[in-house]
């Protein structure tokens, strides 16, 4: 069996394995597999994205009394396995007519060429000054927490296939009334939980807060859709819940024909997973783009990798983060092959929600982190989707790659060696 042994020191689920079994085994030699570590199936992972892609066999979540690693060293010579791996736990990558526009608070949107001006800014203002300012016929899968989405200042959240409590599962994904996305975590369809869900608010407010309406902040995009696939909790999220949250993006799009581009993966933590790396590839086969925030350990992801932000499909965006002087943020992970580009994440303005006198209110904060540093590159994809409908996920990374602008903070560390531009979008 080709079963693959880390010995790695992050978090994981504490006696929790998730294991691939071959296909087609029978289940009394998957019950013997099983007996070897006192195994009891917790979930089986079998997705529509799964089966569309040809394997009806799945993944599943097994318990079992044994330490982790002994539990995957003992399932390691079982010849029905194809692999065994730990259900690690991740983090997101946060430390902590617009008014935030035109005070200079909104650093991140400006260009040389805008009113505040910021050269290491993404140059989004440019971009709105010649009339693009997205399209809500462009979506974004955010694969965070939840998010708030009757926030004053975002705009179009859901599936409009999918009916809001009417009881149905409308478009038949297998998730009932998920018109805003569905939470992986607690597993239901109420993606926004209250205060504890500001950071999928933050990445969701610079990937497409409304601009030009005199409130708040502005996204890359005035008008994109946003569908939450929430994972991340108070304790954070498992692979078992990021394998689910890819995978129903990726449902989405071949099932619903949503036309979304990319997911907005603002999280990291525990090692390599073949089952996420499966899900990722899977979302790369139906033309979506994985940006994914580089790190916040300041380490060198050519030298230590780091997930998801390193696996090698050709979807992965790894971004790095910069300020406004145009440092390389001290705290970004970075990597001349495995890091592609640096944008905006320290001194982030974004929307959060908040809480007063009992009742949460649309509120603003400021966050640092290769956290923020993503959604301006997720943003940057469903811009460049909306005046060029039609491209192809690689055709979208190459067009943000080839428009880098070349930094000197970020050169031999990272594959562009420059920032994010799209003013050319």
């Amino acid at each position: 069996s080709d079963v693959s042994i880390q010995n790695i020191t992050n978090d994981h689920v504490p006696n929790e394995i998730l294991v691939k079994f071959k296909t087609n085994i029978s289940e009394s030699n998957r019950s013997q597999a099983l007996s070897r570590i006192g195994g009891q199936v917790s979930q089986h992972l079998l997705t529509k994205a799964m089966q569309h892609s040809g394997d009806n066999e799945g993944v599943y979540l097994i318990h079992t009394p044994l330490d982790v690693f002994e539990a995957i060293s003992k399932m390691k010579g079982d010849a029905e396995v194809v692999y065994a791996e730990p259900n690690f736990i991740y983090q997101h990558d946060a430390t902590f007519n617009d008014p935030y526009y035109t005070n200079g608070s909104l650093w991140g949107m400006y260009g040389d060429g805008t009113t505040p001006a910021n050269v290491y800014g993404s140059q989004a203002g440019e971009a709105w000054a010649a009339g693009h300012t997205g399209a809500s016929s462009v979506y974004v899968g955010v694969i965070d927490e939840g998010a708030m989405y009757n926030h004053e200042d975002l705009g179009n959240f859901g599936n409009p296939n999918e009916i809001a409590g009417n009881g149905i599962d409308d478009d038949g994904n297998g998730y009932v009334d998920d018109h805003y996305g569905w939470d992986f975590a607690n597993n239901d369809n109420t993606t926004f939980d209250g205060t504890s869900d500001d950071h999928g608010t933050h990445v969701s407010g610079t990937i497409g807060a409304k601009g030009g309406n005199g409130i708040g902040v502005a996204g890359i995009n005035w008008n994109v859709t946003l569908i939450s696939a929430k994972f991340l909790g108070r304790n954070g999220g498992t692979t078992a819940n990021a394998i689910l949250a890819v995978d129903y993006i990726t449902t989405l799009k071949t099932l619903d024909a949503l036309n979304i581009v990319a997911t907005n993966n603002s999280w990291g933590g525990g090692g390599f997973s073949q089952a996420l790396e499966d899900a990722i590839f899977r979302a790369n086969t139906a033309n979506i783009l994985f940006v994914a925030a580089a790190g916040n350990s300041g380490t060198d992801n050519d030298a230590t990798a780091s997930y998801p932000s390193n696996y090698p499909e050709a979807n992965v965006i790894a971004v790095a983060a910069i300020d406004s002087k145009g440092a390389l943020a001290s705290f970004s992970q970075y990597g001349l092959t495995t890091v592609d580009i640096g944008a905006p994440g320290v001194g982030v303005w974004s929307t959060v929600p908040a809480s007063s006198r009992g009742k949460i209110i649309s509120s603003y904060s400021s966050y640092s982190g290769t956290s923020m540093a993503t959604p301006h590159v997720t943003g940057a994809a469903a811009l460049y989707a909306s005046t060029h409908p039609g491209s192809s996920a690689a055709t979208i990374k190459a067009a943000i790659l080839k428009s880098a602008v070349p930094t000197a903070s970020l050169a031999g560390k990272c594959v562009t060696g420059g920032r994010l531009n799209v003013s050319g979008f």
